[in-house]
């Protein structure tokens, strides 16, 4: 049986058909965001299927994050569905046009890998990876419990994750289940948002500024009904915001009347950044803290460690033998060995990043422009005209990341990637954005 929506057919007559008609309209367009979804009852009269199949299908969709549902008013085609990433709008770079927009690390400053990978086959020549072995090689474990150590992280025992988002999800589904709310940074990572998306779960936006996200935004996303909160130390994407002292102190504050929430710190940051950690672990329940070593030693690494509560670390590790089983431990090796080879200056890479960083927000305030850039590689614009002003920067040579990959509910503005920039570059690009810019409104990210 087929279901005419205008010029969409909807068929089948199991769950499984019914939801796959769904997406193929939505990935081909034919059901754009937004779009109104029959009724249950309708649909499964049309159909010749009970209602309860339809809900079914509806539900997996809602899962998925295809569809959104709200109350009486009906399920709808979610306004940036999981099948359309948010990277998909980034624009086109033509030939000769200086990319800032990327959000990739400065070559220059990655390590060869050349070294590393050697000593790694040699070790494991030794003693190659059978199954039953630990899962973290005690050569990454010792040096990864020491940073955290340094770093003021709680005591947990250790996961070794294919990169930080993948940590992140693996905490997510060993706590929630699709319809939960979480409380994420707006503007926030895209990526992230993408993945709330797909797991099905809703996000609760809170306002950030420079010293991280809004204590009192917290309070209200978990008074909303949030279960869990992701919060980026350092180097926020796309921001620069960093959680200082003050501010840490805050949301520990309000996570202590919250003792149920899931609590997540990504420092994807860490070894490119020279403010210090203020990890908000430890005052909740269940915690984790995931550290990244795409930004200091390469995207293709795809390594991260996290740590947490004993319970989390418990269902992660338990979860992940039934899949993956282990990142590779010749990846884990070369990571130690980076660690301890001192072939990265984390201080001198942060001077770096930093020197860009300021010297463009600095060009830009001179300019009448405001900008932030606390930490990391970005420097947030916010303006009054989106996409005029990535449409005006493509013009003028420079291909700008358009803040809404970014962002839920909070103002429009700009990402810049200062990585690749040269000091000459800098007053070049001031100018095109000054000229690019339209006045926008004081305050936070919001």
């Amino acid at each position: 049986m087929v279901f005419v929506l205008e010029e969409y057919r909807f068929t089948g007559r199991r769950a499984s058909d019914i939801a796959a008609s769904v997406e193929k309209g939505v990935g081909s367009g034919a059901l754009p965001p937004g779009t109104l979804l029959p009724p249950m009852r309708e649909l499964a009269g049309v159909l010749g299927v009970n209602p309860n199949t339809v809900a079914a299908a509806y539900r997996t969709l809602r899962e998925r994050g295809v569809i959104e549902t709200d109350g009486r008013r009906g399920s709808r085609v979610r306004g940036r569905p999981a099948s359309a990433p948010r990277d998909e709008l980034r624009p086109a770079v033509p030939p000769g046009t200086r990319d800032v927009a990327s959000g990739n690390p400065d070559v220059r400053l990655l390590p060869r890998l050349d070294a590393a990978l050697a000593a790694a086959a040699a070790r494991y020549e030794q003693q190659p990876t059978l199954y039953g072995h630990d899962p973290v090689a005690p050569e990454l474990a010792r040096p990864a419990r020491a940073g955290f150590d340094a770093d003021g992280v709680p005591s947990g025992p250790l996961a070794v994750t294919s990169g930080a988002l993948d940590g992140i999800e693996r905490v997510l589904n060993a706590h929630l289940r699709p319809g939960d709310a979480v409380a994420v940074e707006d503007p926030g990572w895209g990526s992230m948002l993408d993945l709330m998306a797909a797991l099905g779960l809703r996000v609760e936006p809170v306002a950030v500024d420079d010293e991280g996200p809004s204590a009192a935004g917290v309070e209200q996303a978990l008074q909303r009904g949030a279960r869990a909160l992701l919060v980026t130390s350092r180097a926020q994407n796309p921001t620069g915001a960093a959680v200082s002292g003050r501010r840490a102190a805050e949301l520990r504050a309000v996570l202590a009347a919250h003792p149920q929430v899931l609590v997540i710190d990504d420092d994807h940051g860490h070894g490119i950044v020279d403010v210090p950690l203020h990890p908000l672990g430890g005052v909740t329940r269940h915690w984790a803290l995931v550290r990244s070593t795409a930004k200091a030693y390469g995207p293709d690494l795809r390594l991260a460690v996290l740590t947490g509560d004993d319970v989390t670390l418990d269902r992660v590790r338990g979860r992940q033998r039934l899949g993956p089983g282990w990142v590779s431990r010749v990846l884990q090796y070369a990571v130690a060995d980076l660690w301890s080879s001192g072939l990265v200056d984390p201080a001198a890479v942060a001077r770096s990043y930093g020197e860009r960083r300021g010297a463009l927000v600095a060009a830009l305030g001179e300019r009448g422009v405001r900008a932030h850039g606390r930490s990391g590689m970005n420097v947030w614009v916010p303006v009054a005209d989106e996409t005029g002003v990535v449409a005006r920067m493509l013009a003028a040579g420079w291909a700008v990341a358009p803040g809404s990959r970014f962002r839920v509910r909070s103002g429009s503005g700009v990402r810049v990637t200062v990585s690749g920039l040269e000091p000459a570059e800098v007053a070049l690009l001031a100018d095109a954005l000054a000229a690019a810019v339209r006045p926008a409104p004081a305050g936070r990210f919001d």
